[in-house]
């Protein structure tokens, strides 16, 4: 039995059911992470990631490796690394690049930083222009909800793949004659903006059903009838309960974009080499797989770990933060 009016958060555990007294359903939410196993390791997997690109700089010189540099000598006449699993070493731990000599371990570490990069920037453009639409669309209803809504629908009538793909060249070679700097830039601004145009209709779509049912809660109205303004109601009363929803939203849709940008790059419509990309990687390594498998399966292995990870982190708190959905029962 616990004390009178408090109950810790170690002791909140799996059961759903019961209350927990002095805990806020944000901390019950992070108590119930903290009891799924799979989440808590998959969130040290990506802090392993994020360390990694971080301090991919200082991490390169520690292991005196360069991702740019060529090395001639780790590559055969033909081109093919020279040595058994795609030419590991001391000097390259991961092996070179067929044809180039790069250094693999180097290029993967600042692959990582473009990929969380456009991963993350990606999600927070798209998170605030959804979380600010969908709070419009359900703060005002009427014809601002119904116009909101019908551009939503719009947008998701679009093949957003192949728009993406059909528009890179022209609408980067606009973004250039804009003044952003030629080259990566473009198309990373480019990759942003088709992100954000494209994906704030699910976020939007959530936060206007989430702000239609707060609305109508006693809390709202109570504020209301104490002449509580539209900022007070929106940063007081209705984002402090939106908060569990938008972190699972953003923890679902960041590996989303990470991959993305992995496939344009892959396609040849994202960044260009000499970028240390994840997407260009593997899109080299197709030509060589049959003489060298291991480039393939190593750039391969390292996205899809991150990928994973993110959907365990956010299964997680989703079932975390909706305790009671049916995803337990499974």
């Amino acid at each position: 039995m616990s004390g009178r009016g408090t109950k810790s958060v170690e002791e909140f555990d799996a059961s759903v059911d019961e209350p927990a007294a002095g805990l806020s359903p944000f901390q019950m939410g992070l108590a119930r992470v903290r009891g799924n196993r799979m989440a808590v390791i998959a969130f040290w997997v990506v802090i392993f990631y994020v360390f990694v690109a971080a301090f991919a700089p200082i991490l390169v010189r520690l292991l005196n490796i360069d991702p740019y540099a060529l090395d001639r000598q780790a590559i055969n006449d033909f081109g093919l690394p020279a040595g058994p699993l795609g030419g590991v070493s001391w000097d390259h731990p991961f092996g070179v690049e067929p044809g180039t000599g790069r250094d693999i371990l180097g290029r993967l570490m600042y692959g990582a930083r473009i990929s969380l990069l456009v991963g993350t920037i990606g999600t927070i453009l798209t998170t605030v222009v959804g979380v600010t639409l969908g709070l419009i669309a359900g703060l005002r209803r009427g014809f601002v909800d119904s116009l909101i809504s019908r551009v939503g629908d719009v947008t998701l009538a679009f093949p957003s793949l192949l728009l993406i793909i059909a528009l890179a060249n022209p609408m980067t070679q606009r973004l250039e004659s804009w003044g952003i700097p030629a080259g990566n830039t473009a198309r990373i601004t480019y990759i942003l903006s088709v992100l954000t145009v494209f994906g704030w209709v699910y976020m939007a779509r959530l936060v206007r059903g989430q702000v239609l049912s707060l609305r109508e809660r006693e809390f709202v109205e109570a504020a209301r009838s104490f002449g509580a303004g539209t900022g007070h109601l929106v940063f007081k009363q209705l984002l402090p309960n939106l908060w569990p929803q938008i972190i699972v939203f953003v923890s679902l849709s960041l590996p989303g974009y990470v991959a993305l940008e992995a496939t344009l790059s892959f396609l040849g419509v994202g960044l260009l080499a000499p970028a240390a990309s994840w997407g260009i990687m593997l899109g080299d390594s197709v030509r060589y797989y049959r003489a060298d498998p291991t480039y393939l399966f190593i750039p391969g292995m390292v996205l899809m770990i991150l990928v994973l990870a993110f959907n365990l982190l956010g299964d997680g708190l989703r079932d975390a933060f909706d305790p009671r959905s049916d995803r337990q029962q499974l």
